[in-house]
């Protein structure tokens, strides 16, 4: 599922809503590329810390884990830098995800 965010200058990004299936194969890889720079740095930090001491089974369990969060915290962030729901199905989804409140 997708929903459409808008911020007031125009700008729409198309995100995804649910389980990661990028951050589950990539891991820190997709908070890159979308240019969100402190989750990709956080999941780095998590994924080189828990791997030392647990040789590498670690970072995959937090690969795991933040394939099922990292979604929405990405959504949420985009919510807070200014971005609405872009039309009526994209708030509903967030609304039925809990993302966003029904009064938002």
């Amino acid at each position: 599922m997708k929903a459409l965010l808008k911020n007031s200058g125009g700008v729409t990004k198309e995100v995804k809503v649910g389980f990661s299936w990028t951050t589950f194969f990539f891991g820190f890889f997709p908070a890159l590329f979308r240019g969100d720079l402190k989750w990709a740095a956080i999941l780095v930090v998590i994924e080189l810390v828990l791997g030392s001491f647990t040789l590498g089974i670690g970072a995959w369990v937090s690969g795991v884990v933040f394939s099922f969060v990292y979604n929405k915290i990405y959504i949420k962030e985009l919510i807070e830098k200014g971005y609405q729901p872009a039309n009526e199905e994209s708030r509903r989804l967030l609304e039925s995800k809990q993302i966003i409140s029904k009064t938002a």
